[in-house]
């Protein structure tokens, strides 16, 4: 009987299972200064200038965070140390805030998600 109709139950665990008599390429070994010639030189992250630009807190937003100004990252850092502080972390999904007087006056709504946080404080920056 040819090999292709044979039943066998070291089928089942070939790489090829399509057609089992295929060989499989093998990748050589890479040399070391090989790899020393593709990889680039590590380099120095820098910051967005963005993100580092001090922003004002609008009247709202300074209750929470204070009224100097701040760079983005600074101001979303504090409004976690605020919800911490008060916990305003929804029990059952910690992704959710619930929002107390001040928070419910900057979000607009009474619970927002982690993830929108960021974007609703566009408003009360300058």
């Amino acid at each position: 009987m040819p090999v292709e109709k044979q039943v066998f139950a070291g089928a089942m665990t070939h790489p090829n299972k399509e057609n089992p008599n295929m060989a499989t390429a093998k990748k050589a070994p890479a040399t070391p200064a090989a790899a020393a010639k593709t990889a680039a030189p590590a380099k120095k992250r820098t910051p967005n200038a963005a993100f580092m630009k001090a922003l004002t807190p609008s009247p709202a937003l300074a209750a929470v965070v204070g009224a100097a100004p701040l760079p983005r990252t600074e101001i979303i850092s504090k409004l976690w140390v605020y919800i911490k502080a008060n916990n305003l972390q929804d029990a059952a999904n910690k992704r959710m805030i619930n929002g107390d007087a001040k928070l419910k006056e900057i979000f607009g709504k009474p619970q927002v998600s982690m993830f929108e946080m960021a974007g609703l404080i566009g408003k009360h920056v300058k």
